[in-house]
């Protein structure tokens, strides 16, 4: 296992600088009831590919480009969701191509705007596992690059580079909270997080508890995945980079419950007009009401990642 560090995160920045676009920081008021500390929202929803994604592809077919390990077949990645969009824009960024495989059963819309930046879709089977066995049978056989959806430290360190931005915006930061599905964005944001002294609120959904399992059992544990926001957050194990990065920094590992995921998303939109899916709205929720995940001090510095909006509006507006 590659040890994170400051300086991967560091030589990230360097690759994605005027690559991807800087995170807006804006301030924000509290949510009704849950105290009185300074709130900002990091903005990350407007990142390329509508998620923080976008910074950790950039980086690793980046760094590919530069060690000249970057294969004329492209790079391949079994996802339909996020990563999958944000590999396929970072390969045309790089001027090969992406082939990515999902299910037969992937609805139309993600495949359509998959192929729309580019990417050589292919689908198998109707699980995500007869796609990910595809896709890797693919890279075996042509010789392609593949790319993970945040199980890789270039990965990570990507999405590490979205706090050094918010220290830049927000000077004397305390606390980063952010959510937690497979652990490549909180592993990334919570190494650069540490070297700043901010602490991170790594938040997961009570029934996706990944990290929150594998710090209890002191190991990458299997978990059941069943929540609104499993189709980002849903990961059933977490990476050992992300728990060995718990391990080591200031991090408190809260649980949420489906129902204040829903309420943090509404409210985004019904009081700020904020569109986030459900997984955006994650770490919102954890500061959410008198029942929050987590409680900050009177006067505390705290930015919440608002990190994808690749959802369907349409229950967000009313009829």
């Amino acid at each position: 296992m590659h040890r994170l560090t400051y300086g991967d995160v560091e030589q990230a920045a360097e690759r994605t600088a005027g690559r991807v676009r800087p995170v807006p920081v804006v301030p924000a008021d509290t949510p009704s009831g849950s105290g009185d500390f300074e709130l900002w929202l990091a903005l990350e929803f407007m990142q390329h590919t509508g998620s923080f994604k976008a910074r950790g592809a950039h980086n690793f077919l980046a760094a590919h480009r530069e060690a000249g390990t970057l294969p004329a077949a492209g790079v391949t990645i079994a996802s339909g969701g996020n990563a999958g969009l944000a590999c396929a824009w970072a390969a045309r960024e790089q001027g090969v191509t992406a082939t990515v495989f999902l299910p037969a059963t992937a609805p139309g819309v993600k495949v359509a705007r998959l192929r729309g930046l580019g990417a050589d879709v292919r689908l198998v089977g109707s699980e995500y596992a007869e796609a990910l066995a595809a896709c890797q049978e693919f890279a075996a056989a042509t010789g392609a690059l593949a790319s993970h959806a945040y199980d890789h430290p270039l990965i990570a360190a990507g999405a590490g580079t979205l706090l050094e931005e918010i220290v830049q915006r927000v000077p004397g930061l305390d606390t980063v909270v952010v959510a937690v599905g497979g652990g490549g964005l909180f592993a990334g944001v919570a190494t650069a997080a540490r070297h700043h002294g901010v602490r991170t609120v790594a938040v997961e959904p009570e029934n996706c508890r990944a990290l929150h399992a594998a710090l209890k059992a002191g190991e990458v544990v299997d978990v059941p995945v069943d929540s609104v926001a499993a189709d980002a957050l849903g990961a059933r194990r977490v990476s050992a980079t992300a728990l060995a990065v718990a391990q080591e920094g200031d991090v408190t590992s809260v649980l949420v419950p489906d129902a204040a995921i829903v309420g943090a998303r509404r409210a985004l939109w019904d009081e700020r007009r904020v569109a986030v899916e459900h997984a955006g709205a994650a770490a919102f929720a954890a500061l959410a009401g008198p029942d929050a995940a987590y409680v900050p001090a009177a006067g505390e510095k705290v930015a919440v990642v608002l990190c994808g909006a690749n959802t369907d509006p349409g229950d967000l507006i009313d009829r």
